[in-house]
């Protein structure tokens, strides 16, 4: 939705557990007047897998994790646009990973928690960025939403009823 590439490690700790760091960037720009889209941030999360597809492979099925991330931005859609240095905040996740290959897996996921920052708003004019004002960001609710195309590396080739 936000069309900010991204790309992630995560590392099967055995048991269900997973630890994962994740980096996004975007720098989209256009200017006469504005659009803007500059992004970029990482993410690290701390997951549990569990039902009958994370027995039967890695980083399979349901999961429940906690996150925290860090961001910094700069929209300006219109003639208005925020800056922020940066932003930091964390949370709880749920998601699924679905099994699509051998060594494939398509990952969804939704989390919500805290995101808090300052930021700036400011006015592109005659060339320039004009800055208004300063403030303070504290968002409770969703903080977080992917779908990943997951390659599983390893030594091991992932059937239909576990590992062989």
């Amino acid at each position: 939705l936000a069309v900010t590439p991204n790309i992630g490690v995560e590392f099967h700790l055995g048991k269900g557990w997973s630890l994962g760091v994740n980096c996004a960037y975007a720098w989209w720009k256009y200017d006469p007047k504005a659009f803007y889209w500059r992004t970029y941030g990482g993410e690290v999360d701390f997951r549990k897998y569990f039902g009958k597809k994370s027995k039967e492979r890695p980083l399979s099925g349901h999961h429940i994790g906690l996150y925290a991330q860090g961001v910094t931005y700069d929209f300006c859609l219109g003639s208005t646009g925020i800056l922020s240095n940066l932003s930091y905040g964390g949370g709880l996740e749920y998601g699924y990973s679905v099994p699509i290959g051998r060594t494939l897996n398509l990952d969804f996921g939704i989390g919500a928690g805290y995101l808090g920052g300052e930021y700036k708003v400011y006015e592109p004019i005659d060339n320039h960025y004009v800055w208004k004002e300063t403030r303070q960001r504290h968002w409770f609710g969703p903080t977080k939403a992917e779908i990943s195309l997951v390659w599983l590396i390893g030594n091991k080739v992932f059937r239909k009823g576990g590992a062989r």
